[in-house]
């Protein structure tokens, strides 16, 4: 029976093709930043191939969007090994986990998202998996039950998580391979701008690349999508011209500041400074007076807050500093 074709995928021009390539970079040439990771990794990668061995368990840990999923698939090409892709929550059994294990080949990748949420008797399998390689399999039940050990080939896992706290030190443990991954310069945010720019085959001048640089929070992943929007807008606006005013009111319209602030980042500054005078305050309290769920808080909004030195966190709670006041053009109190 011949496969059904969609005509409106089939008629894609060569022009939107290029619209819907991923921007996710897929070699280290084509991956800028963390440079200290980048050669880390290529140590222990060239490590590995010269022993004829898989690279050692890998955990990826940071805010989101600084590039721990393209890392791992860089990871797998340079390997040349098959990559498997799963996350936390989709583990629900150990039987999920066995499944998966048992049909990796030697040299293999299995990625592994918000691993910190791995249900806890999956990641008690993992253990001995990680470990030695073998996946203990329980039959029967009761007095009758017994045990069968499945040798596994060597495979590696890398997990990635924005909230390495919350890894049980046993799991942290078995990992080789851990690295930070940090925020990004403007200037390196720069060089993925135009390598983005490249895939979408647009043009746009220096000035408008350091305008939404410096407004992407030190994300790669706000960066591109910035990059994106503004193109939409200057297609609808500017007959695709992108130039520095195109770019500022493109920007402005998504409501972005001049450093990156969101209406959410805004919302929280305003809670601690108007209504809770300034601080020391919790997070909870602030999650409460927004209306917003206290996790999404502590993930993406208090890390970027903390980078521009807009927050402090004390033992009593969350503190607005003297260039957040400044930021939103408000004054200081006195009894401060």
């Amino acid at each position: 029976m011949s496969k059904k074709v969609d005509p409106k995928i089939e008629d894609v021009s060569p022009e939107e093709e290029k619209l819907f390539t991923s921007l996710r970079a897929s070699s280290w040439d084509e991956f800028h930043g963390q440079s200290n990771i980048k050669e880390a990794l290529q140590i222990a990668i060239e490590a590995a191939k010269k022993r004829e061995e898989a690279i050692e368990h890998v955990l990826f840990y940071g805010p989101p969007g600084l590039g721990k999923t393209t890392l791992s698939h860089i990871v797998a090409r340079e390997m040349k090994s098959n990559i498997r892709i799963t996350s936390g929550p989709a583990l629900a059994r150990s039987g999920d986990l066995a499944s998966i294990l048992t049909n990796l080949e030697k040299g293999d990748i299995l990625f592994i998202d918000e691993i910190h949420r791995l249900n806890k008797t999956v990641e008690e399998t993992m253990y001995s998996a990680m470990e030695d390689y073998a996946l203990d399999v329980i039959l029967g039940k009761g007095p009758s039950a017994r045990t069968l050990r499945l040798d596994l080939p060597q495979f590696t896992i890398i997990g990635a998580t924005t909230r390495a706290g919350l890894i049980s030190a046993p799991l942290r443990d078995r990992f080789g391979v851990v690295h930070r991954l940090n925020f990004y310069e403007p200037v390196e945010l720069g060089t993925i701008i135009v390598g983005g720019a490249q895939k979408l085959g647009i043009k746009i001048d220096k000035d408008s690349i350091y305008e939404i640089a410096k407004r992407a929070r030190g994300t790669p992943r706000i960066a591109l999508k910035l990059l994106k929007r503004v193109r939409d807008y200057a297609q609808v606006k500017a007959k695709g011209e992108i130039t520095p005013q195109v770019t500022k009111e493109a920007l402005e319209m998504l409501e972005v500041d001049s450093v990156g602030l969101d209406p959410l980042d805004m919302k929280f500054l305003e809670a601690v400074i108007k209504k809770h005078s300034g601080g020391p305050v919790g997070v909870e309290t602030i999650a409460a007076t927004i209306s917003e769920d206290s996790g999404t808080l502590e993930d993406l909004v208090e890390p970027y807050l903390l980078q521009l030195g807009f927050l402090q966190r004390t033992p009593r709670g969350r503190v607005a500093t003297k260039a957040a006041y400044k930021h939103l053009g408000l004054k200081e109190p006195l009894n401060r």
